[in-house]
């Protein structure tokens, strides 16, 4: 009998660990952790001082409310993911976790977040962390489903957070929404890059990205020219509106130069191989931008 508890007992430990480990799972950890850096980032980068309470509870409202903004994601989405290899054991998709249990956990995620922000730094910050919940879950995932230009719409929260920190520590300004201009860019190429490689997933769930409606790749080779030279530019804004100093832009230029070359490198041969190599100079490229700017303050 006394065994038979035991068990029992294990097997419920477990079972609440792996729902836990759902539960976490649904809030994308690791796409979220850009979130609270790129969050961080925009408070400290606005040199308004340091207020540790302020920036704490910044950043980690900005994840909740983000976490949120991620299971809501993934309910509506279940469908696509039950088709693609890379997504089909994501707890919706797999049925660990019901739509309407996993709606409730994100709702609550995401209002504890915005209460946090409002409460912690200001309303301000926290109407800027409601239009990333919105733009995200509302407008950019069902986009997706129709047109591939949905990819500028999601750029749009996937920038916001740093204007959210920014907004935390002083009243926002051009220079705020040059840091804005600055991440909203960079996804495209990053974003590009990624649907190259998995464009057989995306296909398969019927989202009509770029990499799925171009065969050939011709158009999202261009695309990623485009994009990736415009982000020198863009990333040079900071310097000029004061963020940041000449050794930032010096920087910055020479990044940007070096994204451009290995997307005209995807574009004269377009490869998965490739691709990855781009995604990953991507993931490189936006920290490297982020120590150069708070390294050089104008």
């Amino acid at each position: 009998m006394m065994r038979g508890r035991q068990t029992a007992g294990t097997h419920a430990a477990a079972a609440s660990g792996n729902r836990f480990a759902d539960l976490v799972t649904l809030t994308k950890p690791r796409l979220n952790s850009l979130v609270v850096v790129t969050t961080g980032v925009g408070y400290l980068a606005a040199r308004a001082g340091m207020d540790l309470p302020v920036l704490a509870h910044t950043t980690i409202g900005a994840a909740l409310v983000a976490g949120g903004a991620a299971a809501l994601n993934q309910i509506a989405e279940r469908d696509l993911d039950e088709r693609m290899p890379r997504t089909l054991d994501r707890p919706v998709a797999a049925g660990r976790l019901r739509p309407g249990e996993a709606a409730v956990f994100a709702v609550l995620l995401a209002l504890a977040g915005l209460v946090q922000i409002a409460a912690g730094a200001n309303v301000l910050a926290a109407a800027l962390a409601l239009a990333t919940l919105v733009s995200y879950a509302a407008v950019y995932t069902p986009l997706k489903r129709t047109t591939h230009w949905a990819v500028l719409v999601g750029a749009v929260p996937g920038a916001l957070p740093v204007v959210i920190g920014w907004a935390a520590a002083r009243p926002v300004s051009p220079a705020a929404w040059s840091l804005f201009a600055l991440v909203f860019v960079w996804q495209l190429p990053h974003f590009l890059a990624l649907a190259w490689m998995y464009r057989e997933d995306f296909e398969r769930a019927g989202l009509p990205l770029l990499a799925v409606v171009d065969a050939t790749g011709r158009r999202t080779a261009r695309h990623l020219i485009v994009y990736s030279a415009l982000l020198v530019p863009v990333s040079l804004a900071p310097a000029w509106l004061g963020v940041a100093g000449s050794g930032y832009a010096v920087g910055a230029g020479l990044l940007g130069g070096g994204l451009l070359a290995i997307a005209c490198r995807f574009a004269r041969r377009r490869s998965s191989e490739r691709a990855r190599v781009l995604f990953r100079a991507t993931l490189v490229y936006l920290p490297l931008v982020w120590i150069l700017l708070l390294a050089d303050p104008a």
